[in-house]
């Protein structure tokens, strides 16, 4: 599928990296293809990727040249073609506003580019526009195990959570908003909507575009 679409190459494009490109073995492409696909097969935890490095049918996924990891300068490292948790971590906490300077941390995700090409993705699987569309919009509970950042108890869920928005149409997402639980399920729609819509609405003018929800979205600003 991926082959077919290219998605994972658009999604390394949203990536800006600034490291030395003479001493790279593993390009962004690869880092993220290793962290997708880790997660596509259920991996959810850096630390698996410690094991998962050494897996050759991975790497062949990934695209890798050599398969067992034998080119690599650093002994360390030989045996192992894919990146270790320490290289992939980079992905996730770099930051857009030290991350050129940074000593490790040098590989920033653009995060207007990565909303953007959701959106993109839903728009290019129409070969011409739809009369209406149907855009779904609801909160969920995210169950948090230990004293991760941002932790605050739910009192509907009733369990330490995050609350994430998400933006549906159809079956393609739209938007995946991580957010605190300690806030109302709405928060962040109206903003979400005006950059949606407004994406959508540029490529397809005459579309008419329904907003749905349930009762924790019937605020006076999204129905305005």
């Amino acid at each position: 599928m991926d082959k077919r679409l290219g998605l994972l190459d658009r999604l390394a494009t949203c990536f800006s990296d600034y490291r030395n490109p003479n001493a790279i073995e593993h390009s962004v492409s690869a880092l993220v293809a290793q962290r997708v696909y880790g997660l596509a097969l259920g991996c959810e935890n850096l630390n698996g990727h410690d094991v998962l490095r050494k897996d050759s049918v991975l790497a062949l996924l990934v695209g890798k040249r050599y398969l067992t990891g034998e080119a690599w300068v650093r002994k360390q490292d030989r045996g192992n073609p894919l990146a270790a948790s320490n290289r992939l971590n980079r992905l996730e906490l770099s930051t857009p506003d030290s991350a050129a300077k940074d000593r490790y941390k040098r590989i920033a995700a653009d995060s207007d580019a990565l909303d953007r090409l959701l959106v993109d993705v839903f728009l290019e699987s129409h070969r011409k526009a739809p009369r209406e569309i149907w855009l779904d919009l609801d909160a969920t509970d995210d169950p948090l195990h230990g004293h991760q950042e941002g932790r605050f108890f739910h009192g509907y869920y009733r369990c330490y959570c995050y609350l994430p928005l998400y933006i549906f149409c159809g079956e393609h997402p739209l938007c995946a908003r991580l957010r605190q639980s300690n806030q109302d399920a709405s928060a962040g729609s109206v903003a979400e909507l005006q950059r949606i819509v407004g994406q959508i609405r540029a490529r397809w003018p005459k579309t008419r575009v329904y907003i749905r929800g349930d009762a924790g979205f019937c605020r006076e600003a999204i129905m305005a």
